[in-house]
């Protein structure tokens, strides 16, 4: 049958990413101090794709991820993925990601119930020049944050009481391919720089620590952004960092937000 993706295009246009978006498929993630699981993940995923060419051949970025799945090792070696695909596509250079839904469980602050929390990850690499002296390749690990902040402003004005809400701290890292950081971990460590951590379940006794637990640690959302850039900076491991904290304000129709990025 005739290939019309393997024609030859004259309009001169080298093309940096082109694949698909949106696939969804199991993801076999490590878990820190314990066994590895399988959750659910979509896939993005693109390679190069030289002026002359005409299209990429879609089927074949499929094939790879389901080839791969099976290996049972979708999620821990994001680069030898990549590389299949590479090579799979006849490309130079790759690009994947996974955004998946991680829980964890979670005990309340007192009465020490446990309950799942879930929080929104990716991992996400790329491999550019594969196969060439100047190859380089990039690992993403990205997390987002739930986290309660109390404003000390409203704290210092307010005769009693202080507005309060919930804000999202998002955190994009890379490091060495040689080393390793637990979602748990990162994740954790966040949420040691917000007012309170979030919990899943709740009895009166847990509610009452975290409301008088935030109120004694009032923290704009500058705050928040200037204690995770301080503790992502002390972390040796990490090479380069994003970061952005948005504060869903409960006294106004807007959100306050701050970002930095390092490296």
């Amino acid at each position: 049958m005739k290939d019309v993706q393997n024609l030859i295009d004259t309009r001169g246009v080298d093309i940096q990413k082109v694949g698909i978006k949106g696939l969804e498929l199991p993801l076999v993630v490590q878990r820190k101090d314990a066994e590895n699981i399988t959750i659910y993940s979509t896939a993005t995923v693109g390679v190069s794709l030289p002026a002359h060419y005409k299209g990429t051949h879609m089927s074949r970025f499929v094939e790879v991820l389901n080839e791969w799945r099976e290996k049972n090792i979708l999620g821990i070696d994001i680069k030898g993925c990549l590389e299949a695909v590479i090579q799979k596509l006849n490309a130079k250079s790759g690009y994947i990601k996974f955004e998946f839904k991680y829980f964890i469980d979670k005990k309340s602050p007192v009465t020490e119930i446990s309950a799942p929390m879930c929080y929104d990850c990716l991992f996400e690499g790329v491999l550019d020049n594969y196969g060439e002296e100047d190859e380089e390749y990039k690992f993403y690990l990205g997390i987002k944050v739930p986290v309660t902040t109390l404003c000390p402003c409203s704290k210092e004005i307010s005769k009693y009481g202080a507005h309060n809400q919930r804000a999202i701290v998002s955190v994009k890292i890379t490091y060495p391919q040689e080393e390793h950081i637990w979602l748990e971990d990162l994740i954790s460590n966040v949420e040691s720089c917000a007012s309170s951590e979030l919990y899943p379940l709740l009895k009166r006794e847990d509610e009452k620590f975290i409301t008088e637990h935030a109120y004694e640690n009032p923290k704009f959302v500058e705050d928040v952004l200037r204690d995770v850039v301080l503790m992502l900076r002390k972390n040796e491991i990490i090479d380069s960092f994003e970061v952005e904290c948005e504060s869903l304000e409960s006294i106004h129709n807007h959100s306050a937000w701050a970002y930095q990025s390092e490296g």
